[in-house]
């Protein structure tokens, strides 16, 4: 399989999100900012915003919701940032990382309970206080779907959008939920381990196959439906961090990686492969957007 770099130079590439007539839209978690890149290969700056940006949701009215140390909309619909989810430290929430919208427009948002880039992750998995997996309601309220998570990471849906996969890098598993039409999760049990890495972002091909970025191994590992290991396909750096699918046919993989400590602060890559199936596209968020703070 060829693996094409499409851009470089950057930290810490996290959350990619195809945009139909745009790009692939990401953000570096390193050194800040979202970007553009556009599909003759050109990049450009989104917005500047503070690092740690961990997942990136495309918002109906335009515009971006990111995680990091709060759950914040970007765009035009607003002037500035508008949070919408606090971190709440007294809690045990320190702030977010991955995030998705379902069919209905409501998100799917990973809460942190100690911050990744402050903590040792590769030999052991993940350390420290555990933090609830929250569901934006599209009346703007919040509620708990699953109330612990080691290290919450990618999120993705099965075609039907009737099951929720969700990796916790620090089980090194991927877990499945069925999903209520009111949004809530049940029947919570593991799907795919990833040994020899730590399960990070992923995304779902109209298959049914479930992809996975595997920090610290290099690998993008893909599941059948029936969480049996299907291929795993190699990336010349150790810390690939997420992927999407995108391209007029959907069909384009592109495969972020990042620095991980041993290699260059600009090791932040994209890469693109082919893939025979199309990817799922992701859903746009329709919670309601208070006025900024």
């Amino acid at each position: 399989m060829n693996v094409d770099i499409v851009a470089s130079g950057f930290g810490l590439i996290e959350g990619p999100l195809w945009r139909p007539g745009q790009g692939v839209i990401f953000a570096d978690a390193e050194k800040g900012g979202a970007y553009l890149l556009d599909r003759a290969g050109n990049v450009s700056t989104v917005f500047e915003h503070r690092r740690g940006i961990g997942g990136m949701v495309w918002h109906e009215k335009g515009g971006l919701v990111v995680s990091g140390r709060n759950i914040a909309y970007k765009g035009p619909a607003t002037e500035g940032t508008t949070v919408l989810l606090d971190r709440d430290a007294a809690s045990g929430m320190v702030g977010f990382n991955d995030m998705i919208a379902d069919s209905e427009g409501r998100i799917y948002a990973g809460a942190l309970g100690f911050l990744p880039t402050e903590t040792e992750l590769s030999g052991i998995g993940g350390a420290g206080r555990s933090a609830p997996l929250l569901l934006i309601e599209l009346d703007g309220s919040v509620r708990q779907v699953h109330p612990e998570v080691k290290l919450t990471n990618g999120m993705g849906f099965n075609p039907d959008g009737t099951i929720l996969y969700h990796a916790d890098s620090g089980d090194r598993t991927v877990y499945a939920y069925d999903v209520a039409s009111d949004g809530g999760l049940s029947r919570r049990r593991p799907f795919a381990m990833t040994a020899g890495g730590l399960p990070d972002g992923l995304a779902v091909a109209a298959d049914g196959t479930v992809w996975v970025a595997v920090a610290h191994a290099g690998v993008v590992k893909v599941f059948s439906a029936e969480g049996e290991l299907d291929r795993s396909i190699e990336f010349p750096v150790p810390m690939v961090t997420s992927l999407c699918f995108g391209g007029e046919d959907m069909r384009d993989v592109y495969v972020t990686s990042g620095s991980d400590g041993s290699r260059r602060d600009d090791a932040g890559t994209i890469f693109r492969i082919r893939s025979e199936v199309p990817g799922l596209p992701a859903a746009a968020a329709k919670v309601p957007l208070p006025g900024p703070r």
